[in-house]
């Protein structure tokens, strides 16, 4: 039985080789010369020194995992255990070689992964592997280390299976934004297998580089997806498959979507599959808006951690106690907003880190214990930076953030630090690479790297009073001045820096930042709408995705912030905390506007799902099956679909009345 917490087998390799970079020849190649001819459906490229042995293994549910070290493989491994299956790491070679079944689930940056593959012997292991037409499924990063190369921070050279060089997206294709962050749409070819459940539904994305269909992969490739260009969003041949989106993040409630956690069991348990009609409903098209659920999280005077929410960031009540406002438990609210269908949960810790920041256990364990039923992106901030503790051990801000992606993030929030060092590059006009932002993108990849800015609004009579970028706002100031700044904070808000939301945006793109939270303190909860003014100021000057931030308080204002900036997604948190808006409101209304987002599917829509064979019965399907055999269900000619276990009171309230 697999320990609750099991840490990465090759974790401390991985820091260890962080600013490498891989030049040498491809293990696939080392194995032998490309053939000229083209190969057959089941025949891979390579010819191996290396023999696959019987398998150790005789038990059909252990899923071997190949875990690197780097990155949030703790969401595939809950994704696993939620259907049933049980975990073997991989320690050596010969793990992987004795495999029955192999996931990899690479995330993180290119070089550093081959790094690990090629001085560990993993990876001519793996092409062994996947030559004898073993079951194999990579994800994302476990797609992209196929292929020959990549132009990620080299060129580096991957494992040579498929051939092909990964690139990054071009950002000037079609205006699109880099990287492509989100829900998207799958072209899905005839012989995909693992994806005919996906149909018509998003799969979530989190990449900067592609790799591009050719005549010379042609055959590799299952599915594309367009963003800006067509590129391959998974590959099968034979038992071998890989795909860039992430299945484990691509939902998993019975009552939202079906679409990741599907994939996964038909590669696990293909006797499992079934042929069923993709549902029918509206069509994805194209990247989704997104729309956030964000959870303040500190510490109360009691010394509970509870999900608040400030008014213009003071998060106590106008009382005479002047207790900390309090609106909930951090994973149950978490959970729910899963269930109703947030695209992401994002968690800010308000007050963590103050004086060490590893030993923040609860909001550690508020990560582990909230993605072991979650399903979809989980980011996190706060404390995210370089340290030295009362003894004088130094802690690099990478270790800090190791722990949060281990925890369950799969994405990280800078806010103060990140300020420092925009300030600091401006100024020197150099890169240090000693910041947080550089050290977390250079290993991880900037698509896991968010900054959160907190500006505040600054009124100006002339736009050459301030050296900093300046606008005309929609509505007057106070004395009816037509311009303003946007002055950064650090420290929640509490300490105005001498820099300018734009300026600020500009630099962290420059340093490493895939992602901007974009906050703005003058309309933090108010509830009268973002504020549009900023939100286009900033999303039309980077080239990274944007969240617009604070003020929502009703659906209108969500799709007035997606029709009138280039916003990515847009974030709420006090309406859904106090039930004014719920999450699906808003989703119907975008519909109503011919807004992309990502839809609810109806529960009768999730009967296929249940297609689970009586060997690998999932948790879900056990508790499908005792609520369908009690008295109160059997009156029903159709029962709803298996829900997970805290979500089975749901599952009464919709159709036990």
């Amino acid at each position: 039985m697999e320990a609750a917490t099991v840490a990465a087998p090759f974790s401390s390799f991985v820091t260890s080789t962080q600013n490498s970079s891989s030049s040498s020849s491809s293990p696939c190649s080392l194995l032998l010369s490309r053939k000229k001819k083209n190969l057959g459906s089941v025949n891979l490229r390579f010819k191996s020194r290396l023999s696959v042995r019987a398998s150790s293994s005789t038990s059909d549910s252990v899923v071997t995992l190949l875990d690197y070290g780097a990155g949030n493989v703790r969401s595939i491994r809950n994704a696993l255990r939620h259907l049933g299956f049980s975990i073997k790491d991989v320690q050596t070679p010969g793990d992987i070689l004795n495999a029955d079944r192999l996931i990899f689930p690479g995330v993180g940056a290119f070089a550093p992964a081959m790094d690990v593959l090629n001085k560990t012997g993993m990876g001519e292991a793996l092409c062994t592997y996947i030559e004898n037409d073993r079951p194999f499924l990579g994800i994302c990063l476990g797609l992209q280390l196929l292929f020959d190369s990549s132009e990620e921070n080299g060129p580096v050279k991957g494992l040579g299976v498929i051939p092909g060089t990964v690139g990054r997206f071009d950002s000037s294709a079609g205006g699109i934004r880099v990287p492509h962050i989100g829900w998207n749409a799958l072209q899905v070819g005839n012989d995909s297998d693992i994806l005919d459940d996906v149909g018509n539904r998003h799969v979530y994305f989190v990449h900067s580089y592609r790799a591009i269909p050719s005549n010379e992969n042609k055959d590799w490739v299952s599915s594309t997806c367009h963003y800006g260009e067509s590129f391959i969003s998974s590959i099968r041949r034979g038992n071998v498959h890989a795909v860039q989106f992430h299945p484990e993040k691509s939902g998993g409630m019975m009552f939202y979507s079906k679409v990741g956690l599907s994939v996964l069991r038909r590669f696990l348990d293909p006797k499992s599959s079934s042929k069923q009609k993709p549902e029918e409903g509206k069509k994805a098209s194209k990247l989704a808006k997104r729309v956030i659920a964000c959870l303040d999280v500190r510490t109360n005077d009691k010394g509970d951690l509870v999900v608040t929410k400030g008014d213009q960031y003071d998060v106590r009540e106008q009382s005479n106690e002047n207790e900390v406002r309090n609106l909930g438990k951090p994973v149950d609210l978490a959970r729910q907003y899963y269930k109703d269908g947030a695209d992401e949960i994002s968690f800010l810790n308000i007050t963590g880190f103050r004086d060490f920041p590893l030993g923040d256990l609860p909001m550690i364990q508020v990560l582990r214990y909230t993605s072991e039923n979650v399903f979809v992106p989980l980011t996190v901030g706060g404390g995210i930076r370089d340290f030295t503790d009362a003894t004088g051990r130094y802690y690099s801000s990478l270790e800090v953030a190791a722990e949060y992606f281990r925890s369950g993030a799969d994405k990280i929030s800078i806010g103060s630090d990140a300020v420092y060092a925009a300030e600091e590059f401006i100024k020197s006009g150099a890169k240090t690479g000693k910041s947080s932002l550089e050290q977390i993108s250079r290993v991880y990849g900037n698509q896991a790297v968010v900054v959160s800015i907190d500006p505040r609004r600054v009124y100006v009579n002339d736009p050459d009073d301030v050296p900093y970028k300046v606008i005309r706002v929609t509505n007057p100031g106070p004395n009816g001045e037509e311009y303003a700044w946007y002055q950064c904070t650090v420290s929640g808000g509490r300490e105005g820096r001498p820099i300018g939301a734009y300026e600020l945006a500009k630099a962290v793109e420059e340093l490493g930042a895939g992602e901007i939270l974009l906050n703005c303190i003058d309309c933090d909860g108010q509830g009268k709408g973002f504020d549009t003014d900023l939100v286009k100021l900033i999303s039309d000057s980077v080239g990274i995705p944007v969240i617009a931030s604070s003020g929502a308080g009703t659906p209108e204002h969500f799709s007035e912030v997606f029709e009138t900036t280039n916003a990515s997604a847009a974030l709420a948190a006090g309406i859904f905390h106090r039930k004014e808006v719920p999450i699906q409101s808003v989703k119907e209304h975008l519909l109503e506007k011919s807004i992309e987002v990502r839809i609810k599917i109806q529960p009768r829509e999730h009967l296929s799902l249940l297609h689970t064979s009586d060997e690998h019965p999932s948790s879900d399907l056990l508790v499908y099956k005792s609520y369908c055999s009690s008295s109160q269900t059997r009156q029903h000619r159709c029962c709803p679909p298996a829900p997970s276990t805290h979500s089975l009171q749901f599952l009464i309230d919709q159709h036990g009345n």
